[in-house]
């Protein structure tokens, strides 16, 4: 059980494929170069790929007898801008690119485990980042519906006392985003590695294609939703 245990931490470890050569000799970590992480590199893949999907399936489109390809682009798109489109509701179209964009990322970096790559999402720094964002997105889309006023004035709603409890969301809310992706995708690969360890054959490369490729999804479906309910909520401010 002590390896088990060696190899889970070895695994969840994120190394250092190389170092950029800038060094920074006031901060420690920076002082031979700045790391750049597996998870990041996995990243650039992931970008590379969906870029390079994106540029095939985008060529020569035509507005009348499209190609078996282009219908195929336009299947994707439909399929998954209606899905966030039905989440967020009419009024947040506007924001419907990025969280598509998100949900095509989180998706890929989970599943990505199939073809024997680290999924990203095991880091807690890019889990750090897309909550993070994410937020950022939520408050840009309140202050730009409400103007600056009113959205500070939210906080004090419904009545002043709850200032303190308004303010604890700003961190609460990117806190749950982060860690709910991260303890997900964590706790699927611990119980896939002790179903390795205990029944070596078969059984794991059933559960991995559900883990990798079902809970991945589903994974990624929450954290768009979230968000999507967040963007929402500061909408419906608006209208009222």
């Amino acid at each position: 059980m002590g390896n088990l245990a060696e190899y889970l931490m070895e695994e969840l470890e994120c190394e250092t494929v190389f170092k950029i050569p800038i060094r920074i000799p006031q901060i420690a970590a920076y002082a031979d170069g700045i790391p750049v992480h597996e998870s990041i590199v996995v990243t650039w893949i992931i970008m590379a790929v969906l870029i390079l999907v994106s540029i095939i399936l985008t060529r020569n489109l035509k507005v009348d007898h499209i190609s078996k390809r282009q219908a195929v682009a336009e299947l994707i798109v439909t399929k998954l801008t209606g899905m966030v489109e039905g989440m967020i509701g009419e009024n947040g179209k506007a924001y419907v690119p990025w969280l598509t964009t998100v949900l095509l990322y989180i998706g890929v970096a989970n599943a990505i485990g199939l073809f024997g790559m680290k999924a990203p999402t095991k880091d807690l720094n890019v889990t750090v980042a897309l909550a993070a964002m994410s937020i950022i997105l939520v408050e840009a889309a309140g202050i730009y519906q409400l103007g600056v006023k009113r959205w500070l004035h939210k906080f004090l709603e419904p009545v002043a006392v709850v200032l303190p409890i308004n303010i604890l969301e700003l961190v609460t809310r990117p806190l749950s985003l982060c860690m709910r992706l991260f303890g997900n995708v964590l706790g699927a690969f611990v119980i896939m590695e002790l179903i390795k360890f205990v029944v070596p054959v078969i059984l794991p490369a059933v559960l991995c294609c559900y883990f990798d490729i079902f809970d991945g999804l589903l994974q990624a479906y929450v954290f768009v939703f979230l968000t999507s309910m967040y963007i929402s909520e500061m909408l419906e401010v608006e209208e009222a």
